[in-house]
């Protein structure tokens, strides 16, 4: 999933916590399955006592849950850490305990080397054994320095404890992790050696999950994995099952009324995924399809193993099925060898898909990756000079989009107050941020409302005349 790193306050305390419990703080950077994952790690530690805390300074245990996508992403951890030493020195000095942990893609990848380089830090744990994670503190409240990042045997999610029943506004979109890992091996891409294998969870155990956090006040659920339409699994009769059959099974949940799902690779978008975009009202009309670059011949060089024509074919499939659609994806320029041509490719399948929003990046060597041994990089200004136009046009086409909103009509599932009195924000069918006044309503309603106007980063309406 390539995004850039963000920093996301994290769960909120468990109803019911004793004052003198232990608090931790958890920082995460990166993609959505991180926050997930974020979440899980608080509800995994509150069976030990932890209550979530959105304040370090009140922290007894501080969690980095990393991300190893973006370039010098290990870099910053360690950072982060330096800043965290000081903390626990001044802990220590008045007789208070102070735990450093790390987790996620930088722990896996790093390991040991954590340790060597930050003294300071109690555990590290991979993001495949994250529910061992109180064991693991156990040992190092005992003075030993855990590091955790084998491919656990057992299923991790089985080992996991239902989510603890929250305070503070209610939550009415959840992620919901279904798959996890990537086999495709993209030569820029460190996923499979942070991530492993792909791996699915079973039907019943997503079924289950998603109708507790519907329970809990989510209407709109967002299905995560690396390659998220990757996803299989057994039907009750033994039968194959891919990701479509799944949406079809979780838009039966009664008060679930939208779903979504990220990040799909082009390979694994079948007809009865296409299907499920074309019959399920609660699919929401937006689609997450990296393509990468618009060369063939650079996409042969990143392994991944589809031509443009085939992608751009796809795209016209897909909005024949669901014909109000919105696209999204990723673009990386500056591929080693990436030529004027090559790169020209890219602006004209943008140009011939036209999306509603894209991400975009320079190219960065990841170690350990087939790309970072490619000869022929791309010198920095050529890659910032191409990022610059690309990016041009793709916010000319997400600006086009927004703006062709304007009159409609829609559905708006209301998250959390805005800055004004009265005002409301939620999502369109698109992922859109969207303001509305509507004093009579309460987050969590599904509204009708008329797109008035456009700004650079949201939408603005009204509520609609019934």
């Amino acid at each position: 999933m390539t995004q850039d790193i963000v920093t996301l306050p994290e769960a909120v305390v468990p109803t019911g916590a004793k004052s003198n419990s232990r608090k931790v703080f958890i920082k995460t950077y990166g993609c959505q399955m991180n926050v997930y994952d974020s979440g899980r790690m608080s509800d995994a530690l509150a069976g030990e006592g932890y209550e979530a805390t959105e304040d370090m300074q009140q922290a007894d245990l501080v969690l980095l849950n990393t991300c190893h996508i973006r370039e010098k992403a290990a870099d910053k951890v360690y950072s982060a850490l330096g800043r965290l030493r000081d903390m626990k020195k001044a802990r220590e000095a008045e007789g208070r305990e102070f735990m450093i942990g790390v987790a996620g893609c930088v722990a896996q990848a790093e390991g040991e080397e954590i340790l060597r380089r930050a003294p300071d830090v109690d555990v590290v744990i991979g993001p495949q054994t994250y529910h061992r994670l109180p064991q693991a503190l156990r040992k190092a409240r005992g003075g030993e320095r855990v590091v955790d990042t084998d491919y656990a045997v057992e299923d991790k999610f089985e080992h996991l404890p239902d989510a603890p029943k929250r305070s503070g506004p209610r939550i009415v979109t959840a992620f919901l992790t279904v798959q996890e890992g990537c086999d495709k091996f993209c030569t820029f891409c460190v996923v499979p050696y942070t991530r492993g294998s792909e791996v699915s969870r079973p039907l019943a155990q997503i079924v289950t999950e998603a109708e507790k956090l519907v329970q809990a006040g989510a209407r709109e659920i967002t299905l995560l994995g690396q390659n998220v339409n990757a996803w299989h699994g057994a039907g009750q009769t033994g039968e194959d099952l891919g990701l479509g059959d799944l949406l079809y099974r979780l838009s039966e949940i009664p008060g679930l009324a939208r779903l979504r799902y990220t990040t799909s690779h082009p390979r694994d978008m079948d007809d009865r995924l296409i299907d499920a975009h074309r019959d399920l009202r609660t699919l929401m009309p937006y689609l997450h399809l990296p393509v990468q670059s618009g060369s063939d011949r650079i996409l042969k060089a990143m392994n991944r193993r589809h031509k443009a024509a085939e992608y751009v074919a796809l795209v016209e499939r897909i909005r024949t099925a669901r014909p109000d659609i919105a696209l999204s994806g990723d673009f990386i320029v500056g591929f080693p060898g990436e030529t004027d041509a090559d790169f020209e490719a890219t602006m004209a399948l943008v140009e011939t898909v036209r999306y509603a929003q894209a991400y975009s990046f320079k190219y960065s060597t990841r170690p350990g990756t087939p790309g970072a041994d490619l000869e022929d990089q791309v010198p920095e200004g050529v890659k910032a000079e191409r990022l610059a136009r690309l990016q041009d046009l793709l916010l000319k086409q997400q600006r086009e989009f927004a703006e062709s909103c304007i009159g409609k009509t829609i559905d708006l599932l209301l998250e959390k107050p805005g800055r004004m009195p009265g005002q409301l924000i939620g999502r369109s069918p698109w992922l859109q941020s969207v303001n509305v006044d509507a004093k009579t309503s309460q987050i969590g309603d599904i509204i009708n409302v008329r797109i008035t106007a456009a700004g650079p980063n949201s939408l603005f309406a009204e509520v609609a005349e019934s």
